[in-house]
């Protein structure tokens, strides 16, 4: 019984693993972009990137293909396109003036998202959360991506030189690795919503996204970005300021 359980867990499935490889194609394609000086294709080439990698879980469990031997390999291409990829990236894009500063903050970067792999690895079959806890590598790829694709909306297309590019890197690398809690919208929020408005909802977001894709983008990843820190300010002060129970002291 053991042996057709690991058998059926280390089974090849190719379909979801074509995806998987569409994304490490992606990240690949980013980094030569990169170092082609063409930062917008290589910024976009991660975002579709993100997208085949929403998508190979979800066709695996769809298909009922999942398997530990595709759980390898997603994260090992993860690591290529939302780990070195976006390093690279960075570093060619914005961190490359700063000399010694600027690559140890690409490496630091690059290092944070192989420990939030191998912590979510390890964490992701016997946590009972479907939140993330850490800012997911993907969501800090495409931070990067955005922060690149509103640079060229603002006119600017070559090197950029700013402070603010060297310490949001360093703020990705601390926010994967730390234990602020993400939303995974792999489910309904536990409130009471009503579906047609969050469908409508979700239809103006959408216009919003098309009319300027790069200026939604950077506010929407920035957003998301921020949420984590937030709101687990706002339970923190929640559980400061709970009433205790009042101690009846005795009549003298």
């Amino acid at each position: 019984m053991t042996n057709n359980s690991q058998d059926t867990d280390n089974r090849f499935y190719p379909l979801p693993c074509m995806f998987t490889l569409a994304s490490l194609f992606c990240g690949f394609y980013s980094i030569v972009s990169a170092i082609n000086s063409d930062f917008k294709t290589a910024a976009i080439a991660i975002l579709v990137a993100a997208i085949f990698d929403a998508l190979d879980g979800r066709v695996a469990r769809l298909t009922q293909c999942t398997s530990q031997f595709g759980a390898e390999l997603d994260s090992l291409c993860d690591m290529v396109s939302f780990g070195v990829s976006p390093g690279v990236l960075a570093y060619l894009w914005a961190l490359h003036p700063y000399g010694r500063y600027g690559w140890l903050a690409a490496f630091l970067y690059v290092a944070m998202t192989s420990l939030r792999l191998a912590r979510f690895n390890v964490q992701d079959s016997n946590s009972e959360s479907k939140n993330f806890v850490g800012l997911p590598c993907p969501a800090a790829a495409a931070m990067v991506s955005a922060a690149v694709l509103f640079s060229h909306f603002l006119g600017i297309t070559g090197e950029v030189k700013h402070i603010s590019l060297l310490l949001l890197v360093y703020i990705l690398s601390y926010l994967m690795v730390s234990t602020h809690t993400y939303y995974s919208f792999k489910e309904l929020p536990p409130f009471k919503i009503n579906r047609f408005q969050v469908l409508v909802g979700f239809l103006l977001l959408l216009i919003l996204v098309a009319a300027e894709p790069q200026i939604m983008l950077f506010a929407l990843f920035l957003v998301y970005l921020a949420s984590g820190p937030v709101f687990g300010l706002i339970k923190k002060v929640r559980s400061v300021k709970k009433p205790t129970t009042p101690v009846n002291k005795p009549n003298p």
